[in-house]
């Protein structure tokens, strides 16, 4: 039997060739094909005839990460219940892609919470800050020492949603009546009856944030590194790009307090990306969190490489 190490071996290689053949394809050939002549020429017709090579390579690679993804994936997570917490600039895509694989992997669908630009803007603070002190469960406290408005909203949603063994210590009155309260201060969104208690929690979000978002990718990081908290497994997801500048996955990366409680994938706008997410959170709920993708600060590509 192929064991996951030799899988995440033989990924790895096609993602290497993945990246040599959008090299080869990004308009280096084309702006040399422009300005060469005679015998360089040939040589770009060479160069050509390898990056068709390689693109052959990638998309069979493409079919052969598919192919083995259900065996990969299977009991992975074995009914731990999972709440998806959506970014705004999460590709739908990219969500329904997520809930497939967590499907895929055993997994039980708990829920799904949009945050809102309202949120990630936090241009309302002090009104934010009376809706979470309100909207404490009867009994509980936040982390203390979480005083900004990511990590205060995350930890709340974490009470409210969360808990290391798939249950939450809110009473069904609170839970309703918190996210109910964020809701309504234009913070989050959600579907009537549609929140259970979640076990695992994967945050995505989309790629680079720009270089006017702010503050906005430390909110969303700080958010999801405490709702990991709250749970027994948390991971963060985006596209390629998302480890980069300023964005929530280059944050928590770049923070050991931060990484050492949330897993990260940087590559979720592919199926290699999300079977990693799966075997990432299958890992992170044995207490190993990690980095993988092919971004900036990425430890590995994929759990076993």
């Amino acid at each position: 039997m192929i064991s996951l190490r030799q899988h995440a071996i033989s990924i790895a290689a096609i993602f290497l060739a993945l990246t040599l053949g959008l090299f080869l394809g990004s308009g280096f050939i084309g702006d040399k094909v422009n300005s060469a002549t005679g015998t360089s020429r040939d040589r770009i017709g060479d160069l050509e005839s390898e990056r068709d090579k390689l693109n052959a390579q990638v998309n069979a690679g493409n079919g052969f990460v598919a192919a083995v993804s259900p065996q990969l994936l299977a009991n992975k997570l074995n009914g731990t219940s999972v709440i998806v917490v959506t970014a705004p600039n999460a590709a739908d895509g990219d969500v329904a892609a997520v809930k497939e694989a967590l499907n895929a992997g055993g997994a039980k669908f708990a829920g799904q919470i949009g945050l809102t630009d309202e949120l990630l803007k936090d241009q309302s603070a002090e009104k934010l800050r009376s809706i979470i002190d309100q909207s404490i469960p009867a009994g509980g406290s936040l982390r203390p020492e979480l005083t900004d408005s990511g990590g205060r909203v995350g930890d709340l949603l974490g009470a409210l949603t969360l808990g290391a063994t798939g249950t939450v210590a809110a009473s069904r009155n609170d839970v309703v009546n918190g996210l109910s309260a964020l809701r309504e201060g234009g913070y989050i969104t959600y579907t009537d009856n549609a929140i259970g208690s979640g076990k695992a929690v994967v945050v995505v979000t989309g790629d680079a944030y720009g270089t006017d978002s702010g503050a906005q990718g430390q909110l969303t990081a700080n958010l999801a590194a405490a709702m990991a908290r709250r749970s027994g497994a948390g991971i963060l997801v985006g596209r390629t790009g998302s480890a980069e500048g300023g964005s929530p996955i280059a944050v928590v990366r770049s923070d050991p307090s931060l990484s050492n409680e949330i897993s990260t994938v940087d590559n979720v706008d592919v199926q290699m990306g999300r079977v990693t997410t799966v075997l990432a959170l299958s890992t992170d709920l044995r207490g190993k969190p990690g980095a993988y993708g092919t971004g900036p600060g990425a430890r590995s590509i994929t759990p076993g490489a």
